[in-house]
């Protein structure tokens, strides 16, 4: 649930790009943590929980992720209209939809692209989920990586090496980077 703002507040959004398994949900909560515990009114909203609910109706062909990404960047916008910082958590794979999303939130605010990057084999490593190894079996068609392609941003304005860092140490990364794009956050 959203909270008051603080009047000194600058609503943004930092997108969180990368193969599942990368980190993203993991370092956004840990920001929403450090922003919450500075004041700072925000929305974490995770590619998960929106396929759960707003997209549920939405498969993984290229069409249903555009509209996947093309609904979450809607709601990034009305957050931000709200005056909420938004964090996004999204594999978001391809370039297209990730400048589509960036075409319509900045309109609302700040835009800032994170491309939390993992090799495939570490994000294997870490599927709790079971979903790389569905994948693999055929379970799972279309998935992020395996059969379906993910095109790492070209110059995203982060870019984290997730494969040695804990999520604290990549939010931590976060945090300067938008202490310095922001001046105080």
């Amino acid at each position: 649930m959203p909270r008051m703002i603080t009047s000194d507040q600058k609503p943004f959004v930092v997108w969180l790009t990368g193969l599942s398994g990368a980190g993203k949900t993991s370092i956004a909560i840990e920001l929403e943590c450090e922003l919450r515990a500075r004041g700072h009114a925000l929305v974490r909203l995770d590619g998960d929980v929106l396929r759960k609910g707003l997209c549920r109706d939405l498969g993984f062909t290229p069409e249903d992720r555009a509209e996947n990404i093309r609904r979450a960047a809607e709601v990034c916008g009305l957050l931000l209209d709200a005056g909420q910082i938004v964090l996004a958590a999204f594999i978001s794979p391809f370039a297209a939809e990730r400048a589509q999303a960036r075409a319509l939130i900045e309109p609302h605010g700040r835009f800032f692209e994170v491309f939390v990057d993992t090799p495939l084999s570490v994000a294997e490593g870490r599927d709790v989920k079971g979903l790389y190894r569905r994948a693999r079996s055929g379970e799972l068609p279309n998935f992020t990586g395996i059969d379906s392609p993910y095109e790492a941003p070209e110059a995203p304005d982060l870019h984290l090496h997730t494969a040695g860092d804990t999520p604290t140490q990549s939010a931590a990364n976060v945090l300067t980077f938008l202490a310095w794009r922001l001046i105080r956050i």
